[in-house]
């Protein structure tokens, strides 16, 4: 009988292909995420389109792209949107295969799972929070704590995620913190409005109270 040695290089290569199949298909089951980056322009995302377009990169990038994507945001005035209207009906998990939520109503109650440990990037990483350099926890939504739109009026979207120079948005905190005494720390959708010396919408506003004009993603289909 003939017995076959692989070389070390080959043996080695084996062992990382194989070894990275769980995360790989762990991935593809994928369905919330937070991207780990923005597009780069603050509030500007494009618009809705523009911002479901990066969800939707991002996510085939990480091997999750044969689903329908679409960022966790809304918008105001006529036609508003309501960002809890636009994901789908859930359940949603995170890369690691931890589920966050089971549907819409889960997803904005008391009973959801999203903290800094389970609110991951689509690369499966943890990103920056209250007490790290730098802070990245701001994380836009433009929402209420119920995820529906605010009425016309003070811009909490950054004129409909269009803009980098006029309004501001509102936050929420992935990872559940802010200052002490602040009751709307732990919101993870709706803790407060950015600002800066712009007004609150460039990318170093942004910055300036802690995000990177990032925003959650689900699946929704």
């Amino acid at each position: 009988m003939q017995i076959i040695r692989l070389s070390m290089p080959l043996a080695a290569c084996l062992f990382l292909v194989l070894g990275a199949l769980p995360a790989a298909a762990q991935s593809a089951d994928m369905t919330f995420f937070i991207t780990s980056e923005g597009p780069g322009k603050g509030g500007d995302l494009g618009g809705l389109s523009g911002a479901d377009a990066h969800c939707q990169q991002l996510a085939a990038a990480a091997g999750a792209g044969g689903k329908t994507w679409r960022a966790y945001l809304s918008t105001q005035g006529d036609n508003a949107v309501n960002a809890r209207d636009r994901i789908g009906d859930g359940p949603w998990q995170n890369a690691k295969g931890v589920v966050v939520a089971t549907s819409v109503a889960d997803l904005h109650s008391d009973n959801n799972k999203l903290n800094k440990q389970n609110s991951l990037s689509e690369k499966g990483e943890v990103i920056n929070g209250r007490g790290d350099t730098p802070n990245r926890h701001d994380i836009l939504t433009g929402s209420q704590d119920d995820g529906t739109a605010f009425p016309a009026g003070e811009d909490r979207t950054c004129s409909n995620w269009t803009s980098s120079t006029n309004g501001a948005a509102m936050v929420g905190h992935h990872d559940r913190m802010g200052l002490p005494g602040d009751p709307r720390a732990g919101s993870w959708n709706s803790g407060h409005t950015s600002r800066g010396a712009d007004g609150g919408c460039s990318q170093a506003d942004l910055r300036s109270t802690g995000g990177d004009g990032l925003f959650y993603c689900f699946a929704a289909n």
